[in-house]
């Protein structure tokens, strides 16, 4: 086989031990990498900003001792920094700012080995479940170029599942790893809270929700990629016990007979697409045949809890203004960002300290209550998504819902609009499509897309798999058998690897 043949169909691991082995140099997976890239980029339209010059500095260096040496690898425009790469998250509030310093999960990425070529696009400041910024344009599905990448993690979706790279940053606040892991056929974990590190820039992303970690092609490189992001860094405001043994040694083990719940009903009462309840209900029947214990069930949500969450958002959306102003030294403008953001603003500029303390308050009790579930089970199986990727534009606003917002942010009402009719149908749509995920970003634990099923018509539908608080090995050894009984990642998307 090629290089290039070599680079489309291993894993992260793979090449890794291509570069040890020195069969293979860091500069020629980079100038591999850079091809392809360049020939997927056209198509899809993922990148924010490109490195190559000094991705190809990088690779010309000594060869680290590292797990994941000479490896190419991308950076999603969001929470992790870079330095002397502009910052966007898919915004011009942030105006190009670029970071003094590496953010530490970032050093650690390339403590690792890996070699940075950009960055990735993300919904503006990484707010929804599809990559379409007006900004920088929105990104495409590999699978069908009409369909979302989900979000907000999109762009690195968009080029793991094209082969561009074999592994990239993602992070998720509310589902922004499984989402797009789910629309484009990947694997794509969302770590326990203060499994990774936020700073030194961030204290704690999104009132504890948001973390950081990556989408992969592979099981094992995700689970290997974690051992060496692992841990909390200097001052983090969260701390949790290490894991008894390595993540990636959990990956080549068998996890046992474990007890599996599933369940393909929304918590908010959303409709589900056929294709995704199928999806769980043939996960579930595999399990059955890998000889785990099976039955349906589901945790109780109280009926306000993806309200409280809102809240708890659109506080954070007005803290990621203050942010970006805090750093660029200049006020942001109405007119430099999408209505539906300034609105969100202003929505959550409106709460007071009381409501937001109330609202996260109401959220950890009834984390308590869900923690209890994972007595009983070691795992919950769900759709990722209620549908399959939609189409681009299907989740924006439309006629006097879209006239509605604009007013409203061009008059400043955002603030006494409070959780009305207008917020209640735009979360509400949003909410539609990902109701089974931003619950374990609330609660902490950690939990997994696996790209399981397929459509008819060739479009990916993830299952969502979902552990007791830092278990994540139960996670991997689990995810593992399931890749070994339905092989995850043989598929490729027609028409991008042209």
């Amino acid at each position: 086989m090629s290089l290039v043949d070599d680079y489309i169909t291993l894993d992260a691991t793979a090449l890794a031990d291509l570069v040890r082995q020195r069969h293979v140099s860091p500069a020629e997976l980079v100038e591999t990498a850079i091809a392809r890239l360049e020939q997927a980029e056209p198509k899809l339209a993922g990148m924010a900003e490109w490195t190559l010059d000094q991705a190809r500095r990088g690779a010309r260096g000594p060869v680290v001792d590292a797990p994941f040496a000479g490896v190419p690898f991308l950076l999603k425009d969001n929470m992790h920094v870079a330095a002397g790469i502009p910052y966007h998250n898919g915004s011009r509030i942030w105006r190009g700012w670029v970071p003094p310093q590496d953010s530490e999960m970032v050093r650690r990425f390339k403590a690792a080995g890996l070699i940075i070529l950009g960055s990735t696009k993300v919904p503006e400041l990484s707010l929804t479940p599809v990559t379409e910024p007006r900004h920088l344009g929105r990104a495409n599905n590999p699978w069908a170029l009409d369909r979302t990448t989900g979000g907000s993690s999109g762009g690195s979706s968009a080029h793991v599942a094209a082969r561009s790279v074999p592994m990239a940053h993602a992070t998720d606040g509310g589902g922004s790893i499984r989402i797009p892991a789910s629309c484009c056929g990947l694997f794509g974990l969302k770590p326990t809270r203060g499994r990774t590190p936020n700073g030194p820039y961030i204290g704690e992303g999104w009132h504890g929700a948001a973390i950081g970690h990556a989408v992969t092609r592979s099981v094992r490189d995700s689970a290997r990629l974690l051992d060496a992001i692992a841990g909390p860094d200097l001052g983090a405001p969260y701390g949790i016990a290490a894991p008894e043994g390595s993540f990636g040694a959990a990956a080549t083990r068998s996890p046992g007979r474990l007890r599996i719940a599933f369940s393909s009903a929304a918590p908010n009462g959303a409709a589900v697409d056929p294709e995704c309840r199928i999806a769980v209900e043939n996960a579930a029947r595999l399990c059955t045949e890998l000889g785990h214990q099976v039955e349906e069930a589901a945790p109780s949500v109280p009926e306000d809890y993806f309200s409280w969450f809102l809240i708890t958002f659109l506080a954070a959306v007005s803290q990621e203004f203050a942010f970006a102003e805090e750093m660029t030294g200049t006020r942001a403008r109405r007119s430099e960002v999408e209505e539906s953001t300034w609105l969100c603003r202003a929505l959550g500029r409106g709460f007071s300290a009381a409501e937001l303390s109330v609202m996260l308050e109401r959220l950890h009790r009834t984390t308590r209550q869900i923690a209890g579930f994972f007595e009983t089970y070691d795992l919950l199986l769900t759709p990722t998504l209620a549908s399959p990727p939609v189409r681009h534009g299907e989740l924006h606003p439309r006629g006097l819902e879209a006239v509605l917002q604009m007013l409203a942010a061009r008059l400043g009402l955002g603030r006494y609009l409070r959780y009305g009719p207008l917020l209640r149908q735009a979360a509400d749509r949003a909410f539609r499509f990902m109701p089974f995920s931003p619950i374990w970003n609330i609660t902490g634990q950690p939990a997994a897309s696996l790209p399981l099923h397929w459509t008819p018509d060739g479009l990916p539908v993830g299952v969502q798999a979902v552990a007791r608080f830092g278990h994540e090995a139960i996670l991997f050894s689990f995810a593992a058998q399931m890749e070994q009984a339905c092989p995850l990642s043989h598929r490729l998307p027609a028409g991008i690897l042209d």
